[in-house]
């Protein structure tokens, strides 16, 4: 059955992963089985299963930025796909490899990742699975982090993390933490897109750029 997030051309389907209730999503072209794993979180067992059950052939894990709950698959995906590349912002590259850095020794666990095969900064575009990544810097829930918004295909798709949620932002109270760099960030990088931009988050539910300009009252101009 065609996923909820599906256009014509692009699919987009989600796991959630437990304890954080963070969204991995695998971004593909309907016409082809390359796709694209966006912030493996702590399910990574599940997202093999529905790359294999699927036939599809990842190209490369996206990271928006390098909080434990979003880069918690990397070493299992990078097992079970050795090959397979792994991109972030230069200014959370460090935490991949440093779990002081990607607060996963907060709650005793001490999770790791491998390194990036790739950084990323504001106006870098990374292409994989027969599409292109325009990358924008957009920090204050981390000091590195980085959106991906995918303009091929009308509307606009924004792959943002931690960034902007329904009726919400990003927690700002973690180390490198500001929230006036995230608003200011969302409101000249992210609302200056067209209103039917879709916004798909590391937490929730999608939402549309048109729906938190007007509603979201973090972000009020």
């Amino acid at each position: 059955m065609p996923s909820p997030n599906s256009s014509d051309d692009v699919l987009i389907d989600v796991i959630v992963s437990a304890p954080f209730m963070e969204n991995t999503w695998i971004v593909r072209r309907a016409d082809r089985p390359e796709c694209v794993i966006v912030d493996p979180g702590f399910q990574p067992r599940q997202i093999v299963q529905f790359i294999e059950d699927r036939d599809l052939k990842p190209e490369l894990i996206l990271l928006t930025h390098g909080h434990v709950d979003h880069i918690a698959g990397n070493a299992a995906l990078k097992e079970q796909w050795p090959e397979l590349p792994i991109a972030i912002g230069t200014g959370d590259a460090h935490m991949l490899t440093d779990p002081d850095e990607n607060l996963s020794s907060l709650g005793g666990m001490r999770i790791t990742s491998p390194p990036a095969n790739r950084l990323l900064r504001e106006g870098d575009r990374v292409g994989a699975a027969g599409m292109e990544f325009d990358v924008l810097e957009i920090p204050g829930h981390s000091p590195g982090h980085v959106v991906y918004i995918l303009r091929s295909d009308p509307p606009p798709i924004v792959l943002g993390g931690d960034v902007l949620f329904a009726g919400s932002i990003g927690r700002c109270d973690f180390p490198g933490g500001n929230q006036a760099l995230l608003v200011r960030g969302i409101r000249q990088k992210l609302f200056t897109l067209p209103d039917e931009t879709r916004v798909y988050p590391g937490h929730g539910d999608p939402t549309t750029v048109g729906v938190e300009r007007r509603t979201n009252p973090f972000c009020k101009v």
